[in-house]
């Protein structure tokens, strides 16, 4: 398929920067929608084929070309929201959104590159993987309604071009959804101590030090893993601080010679498994009160792209 920039005639079309530079906000909005990378970026290819599918005077007639694009990316995003439950219940094992690494640590950023579309996702609260676990919940209307509106400020009148239905029933879908993240959002510890509570739960587990470990967890805290069946992982969610640890100890006496390594995941600070240069797992946190109440291992290869793709170390 070939892409926005390759045509030499498309090249010399007037406005094709200004259509070209629509893609990194139609990535950010894509991944938050779909809580994928891979499927955002297949998103916003399918919504610039079809731009590219109308006659010249079609695209010529269009007033805003920005908002048609995001027009049409809301509802490519919208369907594949809808086909993604069906897949979500063969999927093997829990379902955990795509990680995202840090601006830095992206494929070419450390060269000066960094032309991965990726590259230009904001890591804000609207990306952490907390916020995304309880974006999972809500129905796609509801999704697609509270993410353009409340995260990217869109107007009822034009979401409702995207999602099919009346103003006024995108605003009871978008304040639906945000009660859904008031009901399980709790607040979160401030990022400083964010990074040392991770800090300390990576040299516990190093240590194989299950009390240290059962101390930085709250009592009831969750681990989920998602290994998608191509690598094993733990099939249902770990619950209590005890077993976790016990977990976590399981783990490392069964995987010698893996390392740890502190990376912001998702705009937070949480930790990446290397096996042999490798990374394998990545692992984001939930903090609140000074403990850790939630951890979402990914060891996905298929989720893991773009934290092996530059070779990180």
């Amino acid at each position: 398929m070939s892409t926005p920039a390759e045509p030499a005639d498309e090249r010399s079309e007037p406005g094709l920067r200004a259509i070209v530079g629509e893609r990194g906000q139609l990535i950010n909005l894509a991944y938050r929608l779909l809580g994928s990378l891979a499927e955002a970026e297949d998103a916003v290819q399918e919504t610039y084929a079809r731009w590219y599918a109308m006659p010249r005077q079609r695209q010529a007639a269009v007033a805003s070309p920005g908002a048609w694009l995001t027009t049409v990316a809301g509802r490519i995003c919208l369907d594949l929201l809808g086909s993604a439950r069906a897949r979500r219940e063969r999927y093997v094992g829990e379902w955990i959104p795509e990680p995202l690494p840090d601006r830095a640590q992206w494929p070419g950023a450390a060269a000066g590159g960094g032309t991965d579309p990726a590259d230009r996702i904001t890591l804000d609260e609207s990306v952490n993987m907390a916020f995304l676990v309880v974006l999972e919940s809500m129905t796609p209307a509801e999704r697609v309604a509270f993410i353009l509106h409340d995260v990217f400020r869109y107007p009822f009148a034009e979401i409702a071009e995207i999602v099919g239905r009346t103003p006024a029933a995108c605003r009871q879908l978008a304040s639906s959804a945000r009660r859904r993240v008031r009901v399980t959002q709790a607040p979160a510890a401030p990022v400083p101590g964010q990074a040392g509570l991770v800090r300390h739960f990576k040299e516990a587990w190093e240590a194989k030090d299950i009390g240290a470990l059962v101390g930085l967890l709250d009592p009831g805290a969750t681990m989920v893993a998602d290994g998608g069946g191509l690598v094993g992982a733990v099939p249902r969610p770990v619950v209590g601080s005890e077993r976790i640890a016990q977990y976590l100890i399981h783990i490392a006496d069964r995987a010698p010679g893996l390392t740890l390594l502190e990376r912001t995941v998702n705009g937070r600070p949480g930790l990446v498994a290397q096996h042999g240069g490798v990374t394998v797992t990545v692992a984001a946190f939930g903090l609140t009160g000074g403990r850790i109440t939630h951890i979402w291992a990914v060891r996905n290869p298929e989720k893991l792209r773009p934290w092996n793709e530059s070779g990180q170390r």
